[in-house]
């Protein structure tokens, strides 16, 4: 995951690709986004950001009560699916 991490265009792209399997899978968007929140938690809690947009969602993550947790989570899928 390390090299996924290094670039964000790359991190949005992976992004992007599991959130079309999960679609494909039958998943709601609810569902992805309660996923996409459950990742966004153990990325700020394990992993060191590797770059300047990451670094702006942990510090956001870092501050952001739970309810603000999931709405970071919904537009960062949101944005993936614009893609």
């Amino acid at each position: 995951m390390a090299t996924v991490l290094k670039s964000f265009e790359r991190w949005k792209e992976f992004l992007s690709e599991r959130v079309e399997q999960a679609h494909k899978a039958g998943m709601s968007d609810e569902t992805i986004s309660k996923i996409a929140a459950q990742v966004g938690e153990f990325l700020a809690d394990k992993i060191d950001p590797e770059n300047k947009e990451e670094r702006v969602l942990k510090e956001l993550w870092d501050v952001a009560d739970e309810q603000e947790k999931r709405a970071i989570a919904r537009c960062m899928v949101k944005l993936v699916r614009q893609e």
